[in-house]
């Protein structure tokens, strides 16, 4: 029998969760998981899970669960793939880099980077340049609804891809998403697709998240009645959406014209959807705004592009992050305010 692919997996919420769950049903891989907020209860009772590709499975557990991520070298085996699920905060410490680095080994172990937002692989080439990073775009729709249950309710939809680095042979890091595709399909449960032309994709799921996420988390409107009013869909979701598919035109990636439309009605109707960005704020917790506004804004001021929506609603975003910095005491005022 073949040696199994020893994997780590950062982030175990919804998506790592499942990701985890369809990696070692397809008997090629071992992973060992990150746990945080969940290690007690999924250490105690394992993961109680109710997935629309897989079943109902009762009492899951990877096949090491930990709750610090490891040194590679002390006193466990090198990982072949470090498997990153977390959301990408890149503006709060520690960044996925700092995160992921105890257990990188150097020149072997492949970074997938399963995170939403544009050129998230360029600070992971940058700190590990002799290792192969993949991008991957997950499709999925999975929550974990409290500590150790996982809801999967939209079907398990994965396209991976090689990222260039300039470091290593290109047929390195080719081989290295071919392999990974192949771990992720064994199952034959989830639908996993080689695609070199990834950043189609990423530009694609930006038209989305850019524009609805961001508006919903400022205004803390869900979609449905953002739909519903009808105006905030034609004053400020739609012009956002007009300028992440001219920026995309502009990078090389001509998307569909009906995009926007898609992209508009893409939840269903009556669902009052919030989507990640919006429940993030409500929770207090930090919002991936850089990589998902700030990356897309920076490459139309690179390019020519005018983007005076996306612009302001990336200002907006940055003030709610600071809010929530100052809460969390990373940042400080010179003077406190007034006692209410």
């Amino acid at each position: 029998m073949a040696t199994k692919s020893n994997i780590l997996l950062v982030g175990s919420g919804g998506v790592g969760t499942m990701a985890a769950y369809n990696l070692e049903v397809g008997g090629l891989a071992s992973v060992t998981a990150v746990l945080r907020s969940n290690f007690k209860a999924v250490s105690e009772n394992g993961f109680m899970i109710t997935s629309v590709d897989h079943g109902n499975i009762k009492g899951w557990k990877p096949t090491n669960i930990i709750n610090a991520v490891p040194a590679a070298g002390n006193n466990t085996a090198p990982f072949d793939f470090i498997v990153v699920t977390t959301k990408n905060v890149a503006d709060v410490h520690p960044t996925v880099a700092e995160l992921i680095a105890p257990a990188v080994t150097k020149g072997h172990t492949t970074i997938a980077l399963l995170q939403n937002g544009l050129n998230i692989e360029k600070p992971i080439i940058a700190a590990f340049p002799t290792n192969p990073v993949l991008s991957g775009v997950s499709l999925i729709g999975a929550t974990e609804t409290s500590h150790s249950h996982v809801l999967h309710d939209d079907p398990d939809e994965l396209i991976v891809s090689p990222y260039d680095n300039p470091n290593i042979p290109n047929e390195v890091s080719v081989a290295a998403a071919k392999k990974f595709a192949e771990l992720y399909s064994a199952s034959r449960k989830v639908d996993c697709e080689y695609n070199e032309n990834v950043g189609f994709v990423r530009w694609r799921k930006l038209v989305y998240n850019a524009c609805y996420n961001s508006a919903c988390a400022v205004v803390r409107m869900d979609t449905s009645r953002m739909r519903m009013y009808k105006f905030p869909i034609e004053d400020v979701v739609r012009p956002l959406m007009m300028e992440i598919i001219a920026i995309a035109k502009v990078s090389g990636y001509d998307l569909p014209e009906d995009i926007a439309d898609k992209m508009i009605y893409a939840d269903p109707e009556f669902t009052f959807f919030k989507p990640s960005m919006q429940q993030d704020i409500e929770k207090g917790n930090f919002i991936e705004f850089e990589n998902i506004v700030g990356e897309p804004l920076r490459e139309s001021e690179r390019l020519g592009v005018p983007a005076p929506n996306l612009r302001m609603i990336y200002g907006l975003l940055k003030i709610l992050q600071w809010k929530t910095m100052e809460t969390k005491g990373l940042v400080k005022l010179p003077v406190s305010p007034p006692a209410v």
